[in-house]
């Protein structure tokens, strides 16, 4: 009777481990301290920072949404491990926690051991930018649950706060300014629907030309990684919102108390090119309830810090809080 191997049902052994041989001089390219250890144990450690009077550990988790189907179809794939960090650690920002570790979960119907280098790749990218380790991750390799050339990405983030920094919301006060920090882009959000616009309405190609370079190139622009920025300017920042899924309308009411609106100045906004051209299909209440147009971040600021705070971002002036209703008001 032949005898069937795991390789024989799509699982190859062999490629998995050629797979943790490349990533491995990536993750130590984002050790920090705190690191204990390195990649091939059961779990990843880490060392609780020093210097906190009540540390905090906060998580949180994302993907990166079917942006990865313009990576998986274009072949591009050294740049979504950006975005699926970027998504979980300006998260943590918003509640004041410092990135401290990051793990990752890459599911595939067959490893591509040379894509699966390049995805990890920029998830130390990422961390990197995000100042954070990358100390450990998983890889299943399931054929009959994904396409030989599909893979999905999830993220894990954990950092650390001061206890009593963590509630921004009651911080907020009526006449604080609202500064944004511009996005790179579409960032992780509202693939799908720029996907139906641009390629099935449009019918546009990854490689028109669009403000001097093929279109995918706009589109795969990773997501702005906000860490730097936070740890500079925290003593000047009463609260922060990370513009993602919702938009501005669904993410900034996130950081205000119940008696309290945001006055958004919608001719303020910058808005970039990639959504003044998708406008031209989709309402305008619904672009902005599917993108960040532009906006990747929004600071809450006192007025005594606006100045320094605009002099050492490319952040800019979009409104202010004001007694209300807890919403955000476009005029």
């Amino acid at each position: 009777m032949s005898q069937i191997s795991y390789k024989d049902a799509g699982v190859d052994i062999d490629a998995g481990n050629s797979f943790v041989d490349n990533i491995k001089p990536l993750v130590k390219s984002t050790k920090i301290p705190g690191v204990l250890g390195g990649i091939g144990s059961f779990a990843g450690a880490f060392e609780l920072p020093k210097g906190f009077k009540e540390p905090v550990m906060l998580a949180a988790t994302d993907g990166v949404g079917t942006k990865l189907k313009l990576a998986i179809d274009s072949g591009i794939h050294n740049s979504v491990g950006i975005d699926l960090v970027a998504m979980c650690v300006n998260d943590l920002l918003c509640n004041f926690a410092t990135p401290s570790f990051f793990l990752d979960y890459y599911a595939t119907g067959k490893l591509d051991v040379e894509v699966a280098t390049n995805v990890v790749a920029g998830i130390a990218e990422g961390c990197k930018r995000a100042e954070c380790a990358l100390i450990g991750g998983e890889t299943a390799e399931m054929p009959g649950m994904y396409s030989n050339d599909d893979y999905d990405l999830a993220g894990f983030a954990v950092g650390v706060a001061e206890k009593s920094e963590m509630d921004r919301v009651s911080l907020v006060r009526a006449g604080h300014k609202l500064i944004a920090l511009p996005s790179s882009g579409l960032h992780s959000n509202g693939f799908s629907l720029a996907r139906k616009v641009l390629f099935e309405k449009m019918s546009m190609k990854f490689e028109d030309d669009f403000n001097g370079k093929p279109l995918i190139e706009t589109l795969l622009e990773p997501t702005k990684i906000y860490v730097k920025t936070f740890k500079r300017l925290r003593n000047e920042i009463v609260a922060m919102a990370h513009i993602t899924g919702g938009g501005i309308v669904e993410n900034l009411p996130r950081v205000l108390p119940k008696n309290l609106m945001a006055e958004v100045k919608k001719d303020s906004i910058k808005i970039l090119p990639i959504f003044e051209l998708m406008s031209k299909y989709i309402d305008q209440e619904e672009m902005f309830r599917a993108f960040n147009m532009g906006v990747g971040m929004i600071l809450v600021v006192e007025d005594a810090n606006v100045a320094k705070v605009l002099q050492e971002t490319d952040g800019y002036l979009i409104g202010e809080i004001k007694e209300g209703k807890r919403e955000v008001v476009l005029v």
